[in-house]
């Protein structure tokens, strides 16, 4: 799996557990919504993060946010596009850690999620090579100005508009 921040590839320092894994002695981890009390509770960790599915409720997750270091919402498909409902809403929440797009996304789709409040996506290694650094990065400027709040570039048009800024 290739991770992508900021336009480019980039070292990842998770490592995602499956459910039957144990847990290590330190580091930093990603597991289930079912394993996340028993993560969290482990002192050896470094980080806990936790893995969910994009039809996940923001309310189960929000009693850990002061907890969590990261949450990795699952993007089955890239016609998918309830991941980005639920990034807006956990950052709504009050969720103010790292929140990673997990799944098969393309460059097209990463202003996007920048706008809905994602920090990184992580995606296949066949779309890493597909798709190349280079795109990642040409798409991360795609645009200079954009409606959407939170995409690179400063403020919306519609916050421009209403300060006057051309």
């Amino acid at each position: 799996m290739a991770l992508v921040s900021d336009g480019a590839f980039i070292a990842d320092e998770w490592r995602r557990l499956a459910d039957e894994e144990s847990l290590p002695g330190s580091g930093r981890v990603i597991v289930s919504l079912g394993r996340l009390p028993a993560a969290l509770d482990d002192t050896r960790l470094a980080a806990v993060g936790v893995y969910v599915a994009n039809t996940t409720d923001p309310k189960a997750i929000s009693p850990y946010f002061g907890r969590l270091a990261l949450i990795d919402i699952a993007f089955p498909a890239f016609t998918d596009g309830r991941g980005f409902s639920l990034g807006r809403l956990l950052r709504r929440e009050g969720f103010s850690g790292e929140l990673r797009a997990s799944g098969k996304l393309t460059p097209d789709q990463y202003l996007h999620a920048i706008g809905s409040g994602f920090d990184s996506i992580e995606i296949p290694d066949e779309l890493a090579a597909h798709h190349g650094e280079a795109n990642w990065a040409t798409a991360r400027h795609a645009r200079s100005l954009s409606y959407q709040r939170g995409v690179p570039g400063g403020a919306s048009i519609l916050e421009r508009r209403r300060k006057g800024v051309a």
